[in-house]
């Protein structure tokens, strides 16, 4: 990992709403194929942080460099033509449309044929779609109807979605809320599996820490807009000022007890 090239740079990242900071002098880098995680408490600054990443939002200062390329205050378009792709908590398909047109609309989009959207969909990218499909064990569902599928299909529909712009960082904001457990580790394998063959840059930010501490290479804890640790899940879990702020006794992850279920 420590010889893969720095995909994104984030340096100094400053925003404040009125009198309350947001964020306050962020600054990490990310390589390629790397799976870091974001996290903190509510209103620690990790939605603020992903804004100011795909251009949501333009910081108050600071600067975003993906592969040295400035796109800090881009347009959110630009910055994912550019090659960073984003999945959201909540889920946004077009539930009358089947499978495969989901993702074509996405590959209608990244191909710039917007202009008649709707009319060219049915006929382009029909392989890449089946291909991306395929690729998050989906392929099986191309012609449903998007409305019938189960939550943790929709969340694999919405990884292929991603994929579609050819992305070199993905974003990924919860991306297992909502699921069972076992759905939760499968999606995560697969997403890691993914990047590291893809060599894709993965930024997450997770609730669950069983999650965070099985998939993550790396994790960033925030708290109130600061960056207050980074480094491997071994350090971060045996961090006491993230423990005491942010994990608490009760939410530390134990490998003692993955290692006891596992035997």
């Amino acid at each position: 990992m420590s010889m893969a090239p720095t995909l994104l740079s984030v340096e100094e990242l400053t925003k404040s709403y009125g009198g309350v900071h947001a964020m306050r002098g962020v600054s990490f880098e990310l390589r390629a194929g790397e799976i870091l995680a974001l996290i903190g408490p509510n209103g620690a600054g990790k939605s603020t942080c992903f804004n100011a990443l795909n251009g949501q939002i333009i910081p108050d200062s600071g600067r975003v460099r993906l592969l040295g390329e400035e796109i800090t205050g881009k347009k959110p378009r630009l910055i994912w033509r550019m090659g960073v792709g984003r999945t959201f908590q909540i889920t946004a398909t077009f539930p009358t449309m089947t499978v495969r047109e989901n993702v074509q609309v996405a590959l209608v989009s990244h191909g710039g044929e917007l202009f008649n959207l709707w009319a060219s969909t049915a006929r382009h990218a029909r392989d890449e779609a089946g291909r991306l499909l395929d690729l998050v064990g989906m392929g099986a569902y191309a012609e449903r109807p998007c409305g019938e599928l189960a939550y943790g299909d929709l969340k694999r529909l919405e990884l292929a979605i991603a994929l579609a712009n050819q992305p070199k960082l993905l974003l990924m904001d919860e991306p297992t809320a909502g699921m069972a457990p076992r759905e939760r580790v499968e999606l995560m394998r697969l997403t890691a599996r993914i990047a590291r063959e893809q060599s894709i840059g993965v930024l997450f930010t997770e609730h669950d820490m069983d999650v965070v501490f099985e998939h993550a290479d790396r994790i960033l804890v925030l708290n109130r807009g600061s960056l207050i640790a980074e480094g491997s899940p071994e350090e971060v879990r045996g961090n006491a000022q993230v423990q005491a702020i942010y994990l608490g006794e009760g939410l530390v992850y134990d490998a003692r007890h993955r290692e006891g279920a596992s035997a």
